[in-house]
């Protein structure tokens, strides 16, 4: 459900499969209940042809029918991608959305015109428990339209907690803390590369910059508006181009894995588990692959924000759940059912039975749902971040619609020696030009 680059693949396939080793497969499922009996409704959910996420929505569809026998969830799915984005807009404007959909929050929600399309929320009681950075995300004019379906993920890094505690670390609240953090990781053991990357998949080289993002919003609040009326650049901005500097600085370290050029994926995710590399800045939806193929993981690896210049405002980039929403078109007998499947959705009820079809991707964005015991200690991570006040924040791309479709090959580029900082925010700053332009945004 996010846009972390273009495209349909790398973290925005990640959002919905947790980059699963094996193929995410299409298809659409309905409930194995039917709705027989008197004064029974049906509803249809439409959710993205992903494994987890049907998985996920046939699991909320049985618990809620079990509650509300008279109510069954019949779950449908469509493709993810621009793919599913043209269907999603094409539905909605012939009037052929069925009763709850699953889609996107911050910008691409506002791209199907809320206000027209869908139904406001904002009067039903749960609105009060949603978290205010996911709220943020699914309002219009003032109103709220969505429920929030799975759980916040995070633009961390992840750490090797025994690597840590062989050499009497603590966790870093400042940059310098954290390159201090590496050079004795470096010195102490040299058999453990201080920061994993793995530029092999070019999506990964850019968390240092949009992880960073909460650094950014505390130096600079307005930055994010500043941004996209084209009056705030990387390059000139003292906060954002760090991001950029951290990312070179890393390199010129030499705090790099060898192998960081080549490297994938699942090789940073092994370094991690084995304690082969103490830090890999990655998203926390990685965690859950990381687990399945090393379980030991789940207790051996940590999280903790990607730190900034000032401790007193460390805090978490957060990517927001998905939303559920309800078209207009929903009406009667089926809209009672329908606001009454996203109640359950948005309450403790509802995050549980998410949780039982697979493990959380971090936070619930519902007061009083809890992550339980048996979630991995680097999504435990994650809470302190989300109940301290202004410790956490959105990403840029929940803030502004202003994102260059080339930055994971500048961040490479930075990454490995081959462009400086100064330069490679210059070039991004080019890069987004043109797609703000075909936005029609003013000030471009």
């Amino acid at each position: 459900m996010m846009r972390f680059r273009p495209g349909a693949s790398g973290l925005a396939l990640l959002a919905v499969c947790s980059l699963t080793l094996s193929a995410c497969s299409a298809g659409s499922l309905g409930s194995s209940d039917d709705a027989g009996g008197s004064g029974s409704v049906e509803i249809t959910y439409l959710t993205t042809n992903q494994d987890q996420d049907i998985k996920e929505a046939e699991q909320l569809a049985k618990d809620f029918h079990a509650k509300n026998p008279n109510i069954t969830v019949k779950v449908d799915s469509r493709p993810g991608g621009t793919e599913g984005d043209n269907i999603v807009k094409t539905r909605l404007s012939t009037g052929d959305m069925p009763e709850v959909f699953n889609y996107n929050t911050g910008s691409l929600f506002q791209a199907i015109a809320p206000q027209k399309n869908l139904l406001s929320i904002n009067d039903e009681p749960y609105v009060g428990d949603l978290d205010e950075n996911f709220k943020k995300t699914v309002t219009a004019d003032g109103q709220v339209y969505g429920a929030p379906v799975g759980g916040f993920m995070g633009g961390a890094v992840l750490y090797s907690i025994p690597v840590y505690q062989k050499l009497g670390l603590k966790v870093p609240t400042t940059w310098a803390e954290f390159m201090a953090n590496n050079a004795k990781i470096k010195a102490g053991d040299p058999g453990v590369a201080p920061v994993i990357q793995t530029y092999g998949e070019t999506w990964t080289s850019q968390l240092f910059v949009l992880g960073d993002f909460h650094n950014v919003s505390a130096a600079e609040p307005d930055f994010a508006d500043k941004y996209t009326k084209n009056q705030a650049k990387y390059a000139t901005s003292p906060a954002a181009i760090k991001g950029f500097e951290h990312t070179q600085a890393v390199h010129d370290a030499g705090y790099e894995n060898t192998d960081f050029a080549s490297a994938k994926l699942p090789d940073g995710l092994k370094m991690l588990a084995t304690g082969k590399g103490a830090h890999y800045p990655i998203l926390s939806g990685v965690v859950a692959n990381m687990i399945a193929t090393y379980p030991d993981a789940a207790k051996s690896v940590g999280l903790f924000a990607l730190p900034g210049d000032d401790a007193s405002k460390n805090g978490l980039t957060l990517w927001t759940p998905g939303g559920l929403y309800i078209p207009k078109t929903t009406t009667g007998d089926k809209l009672d059912a329908a606001k009454k499947f996203l109640a359950f959705v948005a309450s403790p009820d509802g995050c549980k039975s998410q949780s039982e079809a697979g493990a959380p991707t971090g936070p619930y964005a519902v007061k009083g749902c809890t992550l339980g015991d048996n979630v991995p200690q680097a999504i435990k991570d994650m809470q302190p971040y989300l109940d301290k006040p202004g410790g956490s924040s959105l990403a840029l791309e929940f803030l502004s619609p202003v994102k260059g479709p080339s930055l994971e090959q500048i961040t490479v580029e930075v990454g490995s020696g081959i462009r400086k900082a100064k330069d490679g925010a210059a070039r991004y700053d080019e890069d987004v030009k043109k797609q703000a332009q075909q936005l029609g945004l003013e000030g471009w």
